[in-house]
């Protein structure tokens, strides 16, 4: 047990133009796309650099298709808990204009949460779970109300277990199930949509996930999971 409690310690490094231009345009037409979350929208890397992240191919996305992207922000922060995520969504200035003025927002936050308690005592991972999910109500209904017209989407996590034993997993895999149990009940009962990432990641996650040490995914698993998100936006 002490064995694989240790390797858990590598989860630590883990995770202009004037409005008068745009005057003529049709109103539904405008984008202002907003990310908040952890390391995996900051875009980390599985060996420590950074690169584009899934907000960024998002953001390719929305310039491409028929909508006119106004501005984008992302505010991810490596490591962040939704403890600090909900304090910056109530407490940062700059954020909540941002949000304000958001059109679209992402959000991917709990599993710091999670990871901190298997860091600190195992069996007290489900408080982490716990959380998570009473900060993720306090972010998402805060959101609705510096901004009640902004639509919100709130990623589901993969395995980041995926390389761990299978007797390990059978105790690790099922406390990410309950996380994302509860994102997803916390999501739809705000009216926000759900985006599970999983289903893509999970069944090649050697091709996603290449490094065994870290369960960051390379640039090909951040545009599978804008995929996922612009599947559930358009």
């Amino acid at each position: 047990m002490k064995k694989w409690i240790f390797s858990l310690i590598t989860l630590g490094t883990l995770f202009s133009t004037s409005s008068a231009t745009f005057a003529y345009l049709p109103p539904d037409r405008y984008v202002e796309y907003v990310a908040l979350g952890d390391s995996i929208p900051a875009g980390m890397t599985p060996y420590g650099s950074y690169d584009l992240s899934y907000p960024d191919y998002l953001k390719k996305h929305f310039e491409s298709g028929k909508n006119k992207l106004l501005d984008y922000n992302n505010f991810a922060v490596p490591g962040y808990t939704s403890e600090q995520l909900k304090n910056d969504v109530k407490n940062n200035t700059n954020i909540q204009n941002e949000i304000k003025e958001a059109t679209h927002i992402t959000l991917t936050i709990g599993a710091n949460d999670l990871f901190q308690k298997l860091l600190s005592d195992p069996s007290t991972a489900h408080e982490g779970i716990t959380t998570a999910s009473e900060n993720l109500q306090t972010i998402l209904s805060t959101i609705d109300e510096l901004n009640p017209e902004v639509e919100v989407f709130v990623m589901g996590y993969y395995n980041p277990f995926a390389y761990y034993p299978e007797q390990v997993q059978e105790f690790l895999v099922p406390l990410v199930e309950t996380l994302n149990s509860e994102i997803e009940k916390r999501t739809e009962a705000n009216g926000d949509t759900y985006v599970a990432t999983g289903n893509r990641i999970d069944p090649h996650f050697e091709k996603y996930m290449p490094n065994p040490e870290d369960n960051h995914l390379n640039v090909k698993g951040y545009k599978e999971i804008a995929k996922e998100f612009w599947k559930a936006i358009k």
